[in-house]
């Protein structure tokens, strides 16, 4: 705990040597000591934040056969996968281990141990090393290597054996005339290599946890003998719980085994031998016997059901389509399988498995696949059942592009799973927005928070567009954690001009107290066609193009600056891993184009409302839909102007902006000038008789002569404006609990 966490109850120091215990609440945050806990409502109220949390007992998802990186989508080749084996044991190849079992020089009197838990770390060469001392007590050895391996027993239920041979016996390992009392004693050998092993006992003493059974205890203890089955022990348990007249065949013991990576449950069968199975876990891993539980619960008829979702699909298919691929290059039952969702515009499909070993298969099949040279992916989806919903619950939906800022993205998305349900959180490096937004499909109101640049929250907003009529909330509204580069929607609407550490807890805060307010988006058409050179249509060129815009569209200089940065940054893509980098190329790119003329006003022709507009000599054209452009420049300006209507947001008209150039650019991100106002309106055409570079919310390209028609887009989307009244001062051990930022093996 944090050195300033507070006890909920008593709000003495939780973190002191008087009190040398505590409890914290994973979900609300809450600290308490250990002796005030008793005090505290056995159920979390979720905190501060409870609104906006996805409860845990709305989510079902079935985890058998699937690991804790494939239940929450945890890309395998992220940096913290390598984190994650913190929990595990030393994994080394054969010619590293070599070097490093090395024993200490002789006159340090120390020998290094290479110590296996058991036969599966064996053969999979993961070891721990012991450091002891060259003349020691055999038994003071298995009490070092079992501090090492964080077993808390006692050393004379253990014993260390030569790895590949039956028990430390020989004359070069032990020594039985060494010490006064005779005790044995380790000495230094040749083999250095061990296996620590349980000895066989008679009987053993079960915990026997009681998982959802409603009692007052949180375990009972049973005693296993070597006949001592299943069946057995539940009857047992059942009758020191004064349940004697409940029928056992009611119950099942369930072996549960809890890993750094997943949650393994086994039920385990009537006559199977308890005693056997103990030996059997701690033949084959020690510390997996340590993490290992034992449930008793109410058998349930349980139906496999896990839901998959498959992409990178060809798009606009049918369903008879998909299902063809499906058995040509996954060869689905379809008996086990069924296609509940298609999303044929975005080339994915959702399949519900009754069959965990064949849901499995498909899963890591679909992985090694391409279709028409684009991989395939494949992502566990939860099911959040509606009817658990708590009365009034706005559940918040986060995506997060790790690729943004540099590495500030993987760390907000560390931070966010800890602070909120992580089946709530997703990794749009994996499948992009869509599982999000498929997952909530059925919750009848949520909010969505963005963490990215511009182009992520374009990206966000076009496949919400596409699958609006799919979902039960209306509009969702969504707000902004700025990681890009220019982030203006993100200053527009207050969220700041970058991310730059703020506490997590403090932003999640301030989402739930934002004010929605309404945004226009456009539809842009790009008709390229063989242009005559008086400007006439002489064919057409390639497919008409159709692409949305938030923010702005800019022609000319605007975006041939934009398009070198692109292509700078697609040659060395490593060094575009911070917000001052970025603009320092977009200066230098800038400067390179300071001598450079471009007569844009001979090249295009602009009609706003059907109305011909006359253009002056510029060198670049902008659509303005925000006010803010550049990095936060007011382009339009704010002077008053008889002529023009104040812009808005939400008013469904665009400005029309013109730069004469590089420096007339800068004087208006340096805030000495404006530009220059050309025009308003909803509907625009423009007529371009050469090819042009042109940039859509910061995306630029060059687009051939042609038609490029600019209208409103559908509805106007709803978005999360940043409130400006200062935010009241959490409570010291709520913020100190829910702010801690969680290491990347917490995934």
């Amino acid at each position: 705990m944090s050195s300033g966490t507070r006890c909920e109850i008593c709000r003495r120091a939780c973190s002191s040597s008087d009190i040398l215990a505590g409890l914290r609440c994973e979900w609300c945050g809450i600290t308490a000591h250990a002796s005030c806990c008793i005090i505290i409502l056995p159920e979390c109220g979720m905190g501060r934040l409870q609104k906006m949390i996805l409860h845990p007992s709305c989510v079902r998802i079935c985890p058998r056969n699937f690991s804790k990186m494939h239940c929450y989508r945890i890309s395998e080749n992220s940096q913290h996968g390598e984190m994650d084996n913190l929990d595990d044991v030393d994994a080394q190849s054969p010619v590293t281990s070599k070097d490093s079992q090395s024993t200490a020089p002789p006159d340090t009197g120390k020998q290094t141990l290479k110590v296996f838990d058991g036969e599966d770390a064996a053969k999979r060469n993961q070891f721990r090393l012991v450091s002891i001392p060259r003349i020691i007590k055999n038994e003071e050895v298995v009490e070092a290597a079992l501090r090492t391996f964080y077993i808390p027993d006692e050393p004379q239920g253990y014993e260390l054996q030569r790895y590949g041979q039956q028990g430390l016996d020989t004359d070069d390992i032990i020594n039985r005339n060494g010490t006064p009392d005779n005790k044995p004693v380790f000495k230094d050998s040749f083999y250095d290599s061990w296996v620590l092993q349980s000895k066989p006992k008679e009987t053993e003493v079960l915990k026997i946890y009681l998982g959802w059974l409603k009692t007052g205890f949180t375990y009972i203890s049973v005693t296993a003998g070597k006949s001592s089955t299943v069946d057995l022990v539940i009857k047992e348990t059942l009758s020191q719980l004064g349940k004697q007249n409940e029928n056992p065949a009611d119950f099942s013991l369930v072996e549960v085994f809890m890993s750094s990576k997943q949650v393994q449950r086994q039920v385990l069968t009537g006559q199977e031998l308890l005693l056997d199975k103990l030996q059997e876990i701690r033949k084959t891993s020690l510390r997996q016997m340590n993490q290992t539980r034992f449930y008793i619960e109410e058998s349930r008829n349980q139906v496999a059901q896990v839901n998959l979702m498959l992409g990178g699909f060809p798009t606009q298919l049918s369903k008879d389509e998909y299902t063809h691929l499906l058995s040509e290059h996954l060869a689905i039952k379809s008996h086990l399988i069924t296609i509940t969702h298609v999303y044929a515009e975005q080339g994915a499909v959702v399949l519900q498995t009754s069959c965990f070993s064949e849901a499995e298969r498909i899963y890591m099949l679909a992985k090694d696949i391409s279709i028409s040279s684009k991989p395939l992916y494949s992502l566990v989806i939860p099911e959040i059942m509606q009817s658990k919903l708590p009365k009034g619950s706005c559940p918040l939906l986060v995506f997060v592009n790790p690729k943004s800022g540099g590495l500030r993205g993987r760390e907000i998305l560390y931070s966010f799973r800890k602070l909120l349900n992580p089946h709530q959180v997703f990794d749009l490096s994996s499948g992009g927005p869509l599982p999000g937004l498929h997952t909530f499909r059925d919750v009848p109101h949520f909010r969505i928070m963005v963490c990215g640049g511009d182009g992520t929250v374009g990206w966000v907003l076009g496949i919400l567009e596409s699958i609006r009529h799919k979902i039960t909330c209306p509009e969702p509204a969504i707000s902004i954690i700025p990681l890009g580069t220019g982030n203006d929607l993100a200053r527009m609407l207050r969220w700041g001009a970058g991310y730059s550490g703020e506490d997590p807890y403090n932003i999640l805060v301030s989402v739930e107290e934002a004010e929605e307010v309404k945004m226009d988006r456009w539809t842009i058409l790009l008709d390229a066609q063989d242009m005559t050179e008086d400007g006439k249509e002489n064919g057409f060129l390639e497919p008409p193009k159709i692409v949305q815009m938030n923010n702005y569209f800019g022609l000319g200089i605007d975006a041939e600056l934009s398009l070198d940065f692109h292509h700078a940054r697609e040659e060395e893509p490593d060094k575009f891993n911070s917000r001052l980098h970025n603009k320092g190329v977009y200066v230098k790119v800038g400067l390179q184009k300071l001598s450079h003329t471009r007569n844009l006003h001979k090249d295009i022709r602009l009609q706003v409302d059907k109305q011909d507009v006359e253009l002056p000599s510029i060198e670049g054209l902008i659509f303005l839909n925000i006010p803010s452009w550049g990095s936060g420049a007011d382009l339009w300006g704010s002077d008053s102007d008889s002529h023009f209507r104040r812009p808005s947001i939400n008013d469904g008209m665009l400005e029309v902006v013109g730069v004469t150039g590089v420096v007339h650019m800068g004087q208006v991100q340096s805030g000495l000038r404006s530009g220059i106002r050309i025009a308003q309106g909803s509907y625009i055409r423009i007529t371009v008789t050469k090819p042009i570079p042109v940039q859509v919310d910061g995306e630029p390209w060059i687009q051939s002569p042609g038609q490029i028609i600019i209208s409103a887009a559908g509805p106007k989307v709803c978005m999360l404006k940043k409130s400006k009244t200062k935010q009241k001062k959490q409570s010291g051990s709520l913020k100190e609990g829910r702010s801690d930022s969680p290491a990347p093996s917490d995934g």
